[in-house]
């Protein structure tokens, strides 16, 4: 399985932008799939992720509300969208594919592969 994800980039307070991750050797219907963050000088962090089984969406506490992420089986993409960002976003967003999978898969050890990164900035 390869992730790339794409769409990071510079944007000011409030604004929006959504993350895209194309996925390659497995189709996502059948994979949970995440998105991980991680800022200057922190940790890898959970933000959002759907697992197969059809439990549905879940959400760090910190993005609720703002973030949605969504899988397009045609494409076989899984996108964030994220609206009302603020600075503390700003970080390297990762998606990530759980081949379990999980259910409510939200830790770090819970995904096997994982995309490159992509940096989103959100200036004050």
């Amino acid at each position: 399985v390869q992730l790339q994800a794409s769409g990071g980039g510079l944007v000011q307070a409030g604004g929006s932008l959504r993350l895209s991750c194309t996925v390659s050797g497995r189709t996502v219907s059948r994979l949970g799939m995440g998105w991980f963050r991680q800022g200057p000088g922190k940790g890898r962090e959970f933000v959002a992720a759907d697992d197969y089984s059809g439990g549905g969406a879940h959400y760090a506490d910190a993005v609720k509300g703002r973030f949605t992420i969504s899988k397009d089986g045609a494409k076989n993409m899984v996108y964030l969208q994220m609206n009302s960002l603020k600075p503390e976003d700003s970080a390297v967003y990762y998606c990530a594919a759980d081949l379990l999978p999980h259910n409510w898969p939200s830790e770090i050890h819970e995904f096997d592969y994982w995309g490159q990164g992509t940096l989103v900035t959100v200036s004050s």
